[in-house]
């Protein structure tokens, strides 16, 4: 939904496009006007969250994701993954590469970390 990810997201604009979409005929109502500003300010949560790469597969037997690494990673940073209807936040307790632990990791590798909900492959992952 393009409300959850686009960066450039602005009310006003959700607001004209919903006007545009009208029949002539039919009248705006203020109540449907005060809904389109009840949206949590997307734009601020982005800004503060780095993103830091993507899921590229998942193992539910042990709760494992794998996650291809865009910048540096390491233990007790908080992250959060978003995608389809998944949106939660975790703290990374312990970290793998190739089935040996590691404290961090660097950009371009791939890492697997426990985590508590499904994911699947292409969900982003942020750090908070």
């Amino acid at each position: 939904m393009c409300v959850k990810y686009c960066k450039s997201f602005l009310p006003e604009f959700f607001l004209k496009s919903s006007i545009n979409h009208q029949s002539p005929s039919r009248k705006i109502q203020k109540s449907s006007l005060s809904k389109v500003y009840k949206f949590p300010n997307v734009i601020n949560i982005m800004a503060k969250e780095k993103d830091v790469g993507e899921i590229s597969n998942y193992f539910e037997h042990v709760q494992v994701a794998a996650i291809k690494v865009k910048t540096p990673l390491k233990i007790g940073d908080s992250l959060r993954f978003v995608g389809g209807e998944t949106n939660f936040e975790q703290k990374i307790d312990s970290m793998q590469i190739n089935h040996k632990k590691v404290a961090s990791a660097k950009k371009g590798d791939e890492v697997g970390i426990k985590i508590s909900q499904r994911v699947r492959k292409g969900y982003k992952v942020f750090k908070v």
